[in-house]
């Protein structure tokens, strides 16, 4: 496949659809069957946004592991690698994604699995963004995080000590980009599905 961005690779974080693991804040309003489905349906939706345009190479990085019969099937469906997500934290599971995807790409940008908003275009933004020139790209979220990152180099002060979990994310993550004078740009705010209200969100815009 001929890339619009050879030299560049898309992370995906995605956790496997176990009931009861994944998007247990939709519970009780959905069972822990139902949540775990939620999270399958975003998850193609991601990956259908992630292939509309011959962007870059994707990669799947899976928790606990690539071995879940979803993420096989993810891979027999789209022209994607698999890999798993390695660290004892959010932050330590991305550092070592980027650290091992710039040891093969000049750049990697790292979504979640769970952003009706971000349409391949912000995709091709971001990487843009990166191929003009900034070190870090990055899209803030409505609650207070982030949906998106991208480097062009290994950041290690971006994911430790994080605050993750919190609306504090992306204030803390602009003031070390500002401290460190690092060229960095920010794209449009997003909005993830974390709780039922998100998850009605999306559910109305697929219905218009």
């Amino acid at each position: 496949m001929t890339y619009l961005f050879p030299d560049s690779v898309l992370l995906i974080f995605c956790k496997a659809p176990i009931a009861g693991q994944v998007k247990t804040r939709l519970q009780p309003a959905l069972t822990s069957e139902q949540a775990a489905a939620a999270h399958r349906q975003l998850t193609r939706m991601t990956l259908e946004r992630a292939f509309q345009q011959p962007l870059c190479p994707v990669i799947l990085c899976c928790a606990p592991d690539a071995e879940h019969a979803f993420f096989r099937q993810c891979a027999a469906d789209y022209p994607l690698n698999l890999t798993n997500q390695r660290g004892n934290d959010l932050g330590d599971r991305m550092q070592h994604a980027f650290v091992e995807a710039l040891s093969h790409y000049r750049k990697a940008i790292l979504i979640g699995c769970d952003c009706p908003s971000m349409t391949t275009d912000d995709l091709r933004q971001a990487l843009t963004v990166l191929k003009n020139g900034n070190d870090v790209v990055i899209s803030p979220a409505e609650d207070g995080g982030y949906v998106l990152i991208g480097v062009t180099a290994h950041q290690p002060i971006l994911f430790s000590d994080m605050p993750w979990g919190t609306d504090s994310v992306m204030a803390e993550t602009r003031r070390r980009l500002t401290k460190t004078g690092l060229n960095f740009y920010e794209l449009e705010p997003q909005w993830d599905v974390d709780t039922i209200e998100d998850w009605m969100r999306y559910l109305n815009r697929q219905n218009t």
